[in-house]
């Protein structure tokens, strides 16, 4: 459920082409969860967001997903 979780599936996204797909094809936040879940990573949604310290790449989401998730 933490910020080193998300971490280390953002780590895991950019290593796995495939997974990195599937990333980047996700325009929700529950999507992203339930990929994260199917991967073997469990964390909530308020830790992916703001103020916490970004944890994904912007070419590693989708515009949509960017925008949430990446904003100051």
């Amino acid at each position: 459920m933490s910020v080193k979780e998300i971490k280390a599936f953002s780590d895991k996204a950019r290593a796995d082409q495939a997974l990195a797909e599937k990333l980047k094809a996700c325009e929700k936040v529950r999507e992203v969860i339930a990929l994260g879940k199917e991967s073997g990573f469990s964390f909530i949604e308020d830790a992916l967001y703001p103020p916490n310290e970004p944890q994904f790449r912007e070419e590693q989401l989708s515009e949509k997903m960017a925008k949430a998730l990446l904003r100051a």
